[in-house]
């Protein structure tokens, strides 16, 4: 069973950064695709960033240049560094993976496996 679990939310002033951290637990060696998204309140789930099993990697476009995701095949572990938050940064991230994945995407319905999140706010 594939069990991420997401820490790393903070309270931050804008301007400022976090880094966020995912464990993921139970990976086989399938293409896979890890991402992170995030829900703001009244608003739809969307995606952030993503990076697959051979290293490539896509962003939203409201995140580029600011974000940058990465991870740690030996701790199993995704990483998302925030750089330059801003107020509308401010939502629950989740982690997520999808074990099926020929190409990264940020596609919510392609991702099977989530965390239950982490509070980033962002103050001005």
């Amino acid at each position: 069973q594939v069990q991420p679990v997401e820490s790393g939310g903070d309270s931050v002033q804008a301007g400022g950064s976090l880094r966020l951290s995912c464990s993921v637990s139970g990976y086989s060696n399938y293409d896979r695709c890890v991402a992170w998204f995030r829900q703001a309140p009244g608003k739809e789930r969307e995606g952030v960033a993503a990076i697959r099993s051979d290293g490539t990697t896509t962003y939203a476009d409201s995140v580029k240049g600011r974000f940058t995701i990465s991870k740690d095949n030996a701790k199993n572990t995704l990483y998302l560094q925030m750089n330059s938050l801003k107020p509308e940064d401010t939502a629950m991230y989740y982690c997520a993976a999808d074990i099926y994945c020929s190409t990264v995407h940020l596609r919510r319905s392609g991702y099977n496996y989530w965390g239950q999140g982490t509070q980033v706010t962002v103050s001005s």
